[in-house]
């Protein structure tokens, strides 16, 4: 799936969903709390409008992509007072697709 694909489900998604789905057009392993949080401090860097978004852990998902599991992932995420481990909405525009798919990391690379 592409993030055209996840744009066509919903104008607005979480970031989670969204970075899950930059690292499936990219092959690459999503599941590292810590590379989330370079993705966001991208799309902060960037300007981009953000809004935190109340996700229901319980409800994020369950086993997703090879077989790594959601819910477990946004809980780490839960854990960390950090800023950028928190979800936010975000409007998948071209502009900000093409902002999402500039984030350049070791591992989304």
């Amino acid at each position: 799936m592409t993030l055209e694909d996840l744009r066509k489900k919903a104008l607005f998604q979480n970031t989670i969903d969204t970075w899950i789905m930059l690292c499936e057009e990219k092959n690459a392993d999503w599941y590292s709390p810590e590379d989330y949080k370079k993705f966001m401090a991208h799309l902060f860097q960037n300007g981009l409008k953000l809004q935190k978004f109340p996700l229901c852990i319980k409800e994020s998902g369950g086993m997703y992509q090879r077989g790594k599991d959601k819910t477990q992932f946004a809980e780490s995420l839960a854990q960390s007072t950090d800023p950028n481990a928190a979800a936010y909405t975000i409007r998948l525009s071209d502009e900000t697709i093409k902002i999402i798919r500039q984030f350049n990391s070791n591992v989304v690379a």
